[in-house]
């Protein structure tokens, strides 16, 4: 009997292979927008789901120019454009003229906006509490030290040559 290479698999190790398999899954958790609704439900607060990534983005990377956050929302810019207008409307962001380069227009959380990202906080370390109950803290303070360096290497390998 013969046995098939699967040729979808066949350029990638195992290791690798699982690894991003996981961070599929991870992902997908993470753009779910029924856990976003129970996040924001959770820290009680009046948002509506779908725009609380951007609220908490703008807040951890701001101030941050509109194409930067779609591009690290994965988010069409026209849609996060509309996206930010809606929580400027409603006083939890404001835009202005970036440091670096005035003719961008920089994103910042105002007080009541942080006010808002700070209830998802809480409302985050009481999910993180009880997904960590059975895990013991030096194996929960050596998943948070590997995630941060394979984020600080991840971030740093997807920047664009500049020769490109």
């Amino acid at each position: 009997m013969t046995t098939k290479k699967n040729v979808q698999h066949a350029h990638i190790s195992p290791r690798t292979r699982a690894l991003h398999d996981e961070l599929l899954k991870m992902g997908s958790v993470f753009n779910r927008p029924d856990v976003d609704e129970r996040m924001v439900r959770a820290a009680g607060i009046p948002l509506e789901g779908a725009l609380f990534p951007l609220l908490t983005m703008v807040e951890r990377f701001g101030p941050i120019g509109i194409v930067e956050l779609a591009n690290r929302g994965g988010r069409d810019y026209t849609t996060v454009s509309r996206q930010v207008s809606r929580l400027e409307a409603q006083g939890l962001l404001t835009r202005r003229a970036d440091a670096r380069d005035a003719r961008v227009r920089a994103v910042v959380v105002t007080p009541r906006g942080k006010a808002m990202t700070d209830a998802l906080d809480a409302a985050r370390e009481r999910a993180a509490q009880a997904l960590f109950a059975s895990w013991k803290p030096a194996d929960v303070d050596t998943l948070v030290r590997l995630v941060q360096r394979f984020a600080a290497d991840l971030e740093a390998h997807s920047v664009p040559d500049e020769a490109s």
